[in-house]
């Protein structure tokens, strides 16, 4: 082994993935629907088009917005 490396044109996480769980979930058919065509017009899985929106949900606060029924 070398005493030095030069890390200097490295890439931080370029080869970094994000640990994925597979779990079953329950949405509505037209939330599905509407995911999967914004999905298809982006050309974007819509399952990775769910988990983005997911997220920003979490960094925006992450309170909910419940109307009574």
């Amino acid at each position: 082994m070398k005493k030095e490396y030069d890390f200097s044109k490295g890439v931080r996480g370029k080869f970094y993935r994000p640990n994925k769980v597979q779990k079953t979930i329950r949405l509505d058919q037209d939330v599905l629907d509407f995911f999967q065509k914004l999905g298809a017009q982006n050309s974007i899985p819509y399952q990775t088009l769910i988990n983005i929106t997911l997220k920003k949900f979490m960094a925006e606060d992450g309170a909910l917005v419940i109307k009574s029924r």
